[in-house]
């Protein structure tokens, strides 16, 4: 009898995402690293979590999250506004850039730049999926 997963299970799945549209956002199969999700330790959205209690090895199930569930809603917070001249030619202000900034401590924060108006560069620190709706489609390998 294979085990099921649990509140407690720790768990390796492929997950591929899609958004609304039907296109591939990503996937652990891309590069064949699957990754390894610990239940209950707050790394996924409970209503993720819920998805996945009782599937086991071998199982697959494809389901849709709210924006909220999924990646949360894009903030305003999050979006800063950044002086041109802290760019520079290995890293340019160019729209649809994806640039690490690294914050006091040490921690790096991937932003995406948005807009380049003048002076001033617009910097999304949002997740790209933030505020959108995602079907995840999960293929568990093995329940530890």
């Amino acid at each position: 009898m294979s085990k099921i997963i649990e509140k407690n299970s720790e768990v390796i799945v492929h997950i591929t995402m899609k958004l609304a549209d039907g296109s591939a956002a990503d996937s652990t199969k891309v590069n064949n690293k699957p990754a390894k999700i610990i239940m209950g330790d707050a790394s996924i959205s409970p209503a993720f979590e819920a998805q996945l209690l009782g599937l086991s090895a071998n199982e697959s199930k494809e389901f849709t999250l709210a924006a909220k569930d999924a990646f949360g809603e894009s903030n305003p917070d999050n979006i800063h506004y950044v002086d041109a001249s802290k760019f520079s030619a290995e890293t340019p202000a160019k729209v649809g850039n994806i640039i690490t900034f690294t914050q006091p401590g040490g921690v790096e924060l991937p932003g995406m730049i948005s807009e380049v108006s003048g002076s001033s560069v617009t910097v999304d620190f949002n997740h790209p999926l933030a505020g959108q709706a995602v079907t995840f489609v999960i293929d568990v390998v093995e329940v530890l």
